[in-house]
């Protein structure tokens, strides 16, 4: 079957005996065509199925309404919200959003930069694998305004918008050791990233403050299947297994704060296949408060993390800079500390 010729402004005039000129006002809502001529347009154009095209308006105006979107994989929970939020909040001010990913990898990052510059966007939010600035650089000084969301990138003159990942950590580990945690763990991705660097310092600080010593065996790296799959930021079963051996180590007076909640997912598994139980023995804290944290057994203790503020923000923050308004600037949202039992052993949150 041949496929069908998209309808075009040319095919209603020559239904109606109307010029293209009058058609295009019509649709437009334009005062100088009459109610009646508006109507019959309007009535032809959907018995045509007419879409306007625009790629032509936009070469026309010279503006695609278009935000791009840079995000590392959008099976993150975190990035699902974050998404989310910017496609409403872009809506609201008439801009398309063109998702992009890059699966953490720069040569990805580079090309998508190519196409984005291609495609004309009118500006950028990226969430960037932070490693090298030169395209982003490019990007930006060709034109296209850009924010960075939830990663830093030193390098770059530009907006920040994220999270504070420092608090959040300084927060989850305070409760643990408030409630009696001397013995403590973090266990971390093993991408070098700014909200990883970030949670870490935060974990130090509190047990430096408390004087609890951090040894290097106590932040652990849990492998991420990020470079190796697109379907799953993060897998459990890396998890597991190092809480199989976590095991045989902790036990009262012992917490271990996950970066994110499928970490702290495989170490439920790991410690209740060893006879421990959370709390009692070693208590759990993670970060993301995904939708089966607060259905584990017992529910877990962990950081809310503000996807859709940061979402909105940049969003707006991207408009500012697109009309020229401005400085950069950073701007860092606080998470909410969401506690359950995995840590205290009562339901406050």
């Amino acid at each position: 079957m041949t496929p069908r010729r998209r309808a075009t402004l040319r095919d209603i005039a020559a239904a109606l005996d109307l010029s293209v000129n009058t058609v295009s006002r019509a649709l437009a809502g334009k005062d100088a065509v009459s109610a009646e001529t508006r109507e019959r347009v309007r009535a032809e154009a959907d018995r045509l199925g007419y879409v306007p095209n625009t790629m032509a308006r936009s070469l026309v105006l010279q503006n695609a309404m278009t935000i791009g979107l840079v995000i590392t994989n959008p099976s993150n929970p975190f990035y699902t919200r974050l998404i989310s939020a910017i496609e409403e909040r872009g809506r609201v001010h008439g801009y398309s959003l063109m998702l992009m990913v890059t699966e953490d990898s720069v040569d990805n990052e580079r090309r998508v930069v190519e196409e984005l510059m291609r495609w004309g966007v009118d500006g950028v939010l990226a969430v960037p694998v932070q490693d090298g600035a030169e395209h982003w650089d490019r990007l930006r000084k060709s034109g296209v305004p850009v924010v960075l969301l939830n990663r830093d990138l030193p390098g770059l003159d530009t907006d920040l918008v994220g999270v504070d990942y420092r608090d959040s950590a300084r927060r989850a580990t305070g409760l643990l050791v408030d409630g009696g945690a001397r013995d403590l763990y973090l266990l971390e991705e093993d991408l070098d990233i700014s909200p990883v660097a970030e949670r870490i310092r935060g974990f130090r600080a509190v047990l430096d403050e408390r004087g609890i010593a951090v040894g290097a065996d106590r932040i652990i790296r849990v492998p991420t299947r990020r470079r190796e799959a697109s379907s799953q930021p993060w897998d459990p079963v890396d998890s597991y297994a190092i809480g199989r051996e976590l095991a045989g180590r902790v036990g009262p007076g012992s917490a271990v704060l996950a970066g994110n909640d499928y970490f702290a997912l495989g170490l439920y598994r790991a410690f209740t296949e060893h006879g421990l139980r959370i709390p009692r023995d070693v208590a759990v804290a993670g970060h993301g408060d995904h939708p089966f944290a607060a259905y584990l057994g017992p529910p877990l203790t962990t950081v809310r993390l503000p996807a859709a503020r940061v979402g909105a923000t940049g969003v707006d923050r991207l408009l500012e800079r697109m009309a020229g308004e401005g400085a950069p600037e950073t701007t860092l949202f606080p998470a909410e500390l969401i506690v359950r039992e995995s840590a205290t052993g009562t339901e406050a949150g």
